[in-house]
């Protein structure tokens, strides 16, 4: 009992450790992954209090209070509608006994301690999470691209003199058209699963 609350109060306990996808079936975050949608781990941190799972789809995150406590808090954010940005790897010093991944995912910063023994997956994370926050900025400036010049295709249609053409004939067309393209825009600009850059970037 001691020793966990001193590993609790010297932060010992929060320090994690990198799971081999052979164990992904015993962490408690296994059971909150979407499998009837093909939602796959492809990374997992675990402490004595947390776990942080990397998923195609969303990070999920099973928050403890502290070693002592079964208490969880379950948390899942989405890459889709949470963007990671600001993503940074600190590596250990002489007598550190960690290394720290840190990321910012919609408007919540995590910053997770990792045993260094475990860099190099860490690199291999980094690099994927660097590559997930590259293409969700890119897709963003590119999809409001598009709502402009949807705006503006729009502004000109209404510009036209209403006896140029039915207005009512067209409106229902027109209408259809926009909706349709900006469906297609947004589905190709919004991306859900980025299955493929973890395979690319994590190798364990």
């Amino acid at each position: 009992m001691f020793g966990k609350m001193a590993a609790d109060m010297l932060g010992l306990s929060d320090v994690g450790s990198v799971i081999h996808p052979d164990h992904y079936d015993k962490v408690d975050s296994d059971d909150y992954v979407l499998h009837e949608d093909n939602e796959k781990i492809y990374f997992l941190i675990k402490s004595k209090a947390d776990e942080y799972c990397f998923t195609n789809l969303a990070l999920i995150h099973l928050d403890g209070t502290s070693a002592m406590s079964k208490k969880r808090t379950l948390r899942r954010y989405a890459y889709a509608t949470h963007p990671i940005s600001n993503v940074s790897l600190e590596t250990a010093g002489t007598v550190d006994l960690d290394v720290e991944i840190k990321f910012t995912i919609g408007a919540v910063t995590l910053s997770i301690d990792v045993h260094k023994k475990h860099i190099e997956e860490l690199k291999d994370l980094y690099k994927a999470l660097m590559k997930i926050a590259e293409i969700t900025h890119e897709n963003s400036i590119a999809l409001e691209f598009a709502r402009n010049s949807l705006n503006m295709a729009s502004s000109t249609i209404q510009s036209v003199h209403k006896g140029d053409f039915n207005v009512v004939a067209q409106f229902d067309a027109v209408n259809k058209a926009a909706f349709n393209w900006m469906i297609d825009t947004h589905k190709q600009y919004k991306v859900k699963d980025f299955g493929s850059i973890f395979e690319r970037y994590i190798n364990q």
